[in-house]
């Protein structure tokens, strides 16, 4: 399975192209249909948790690619990762489903942003729209996470969830338990700035080069008719 590329550019190539809708059992209280729209908001809102408790003895057949434990990818609404967690959860508990379902993980990084002059470390998902379930494929795993309000579908074909290959659990691993956070910053090369901060202050350039490693920006300034470039820290330039 291909993982889909962090944020900003996860509108390409991303596991919602090869995530294919699948239809569940007939259960109106459970079932991920499509959100209702909120007039007030415009933005989709999260169905109610549901209150089963007990497992359909007819369920649809799930094709098992893994025996065993093996990590799977759910699609739910982009920004509701939390709550759709917080609802597996309470489904594996009531459900009984401890044995067959063994943990919820949402990828998440620390991240500097740089905006404002000003420097802030957040935590941002490393796949907006995505969740990670550690399970035992069957019948009656997959028909809990399905129904699970929120979740809109496997990453797979059908009813046959695609499980993550080892090298694709290790990638997002080393991403979340990275030491140094990854620097976000609101201008491109060849972009026009503003200098805010020292002797410079208040000049105007363009982007020449962004140090990530360094944390450091050089900058082309006109000066008397010339172009020369200053090196200068994140924090002391904004986007014009």
């Amino acid at each position: 399975m291909d993982l889909p590329e962090p944020q900003e550019q996860m509108e390409q190539g991303t596991m919602e192209d090869k995530a294919e809708e699948q239809i569940a059992p007939t259960d109106n209280s459970a079932s991920p249909s499509d959100p209702s729209t909120s007039f007030a908001s415009g933005e989709p809102s999260m169905p109610a948790p549901s209150s089963e408790t007990k497992i359909p003895t007819e369920l649809p057949s799930v094709e098992v690619v893994v025996e065993g434990p093996a990590w799977y990818v759910i699609h739910c609404y982009s920004g509701y990762e939390n709550k759709v967690r917080h609802n597996l959860e309470q489904r594996i508990e009531t459900m009984g489903m401890k044995d067959r379902i063994f943990d919820v993980v949402i990828p998440t990084q620390e991240e500097i942003e740089v905006k404002d002059g000003k420097r802030r470390t957040v935590e941002r998902h490393i796949f907006p729209g995505y969740v990670l379930v550690n399970l035992a494929l069957s019948e009656e795993s997959w028909y809990v996470v399905r129904n699970t309000p929120g979740v809109t579908g496997f990453v797979g074909m059908g009813n046959n969830p695609t499980p993550l290959r080892p090298e694709e659990v290790a990638q997002i691993v080393k991403r979340m338990e990275a030491e140094a956070p990854t620097v976000k910053v609101s201008f491109k090369v060849d972009e026009r700035v503003r200098i805010v901060d020292g002797p410079f202050n208040d000049f105007r350039g363009v982007v020449a080069e962004i140090d990530m490693e360094r944390t450091k920006v050089r900058v082309m300034v006109s000066f008397f008719g010339r172009e020369t470039p200053i090196e200068l820290d994140f924090l002391q330039v904004e986007k014009a």
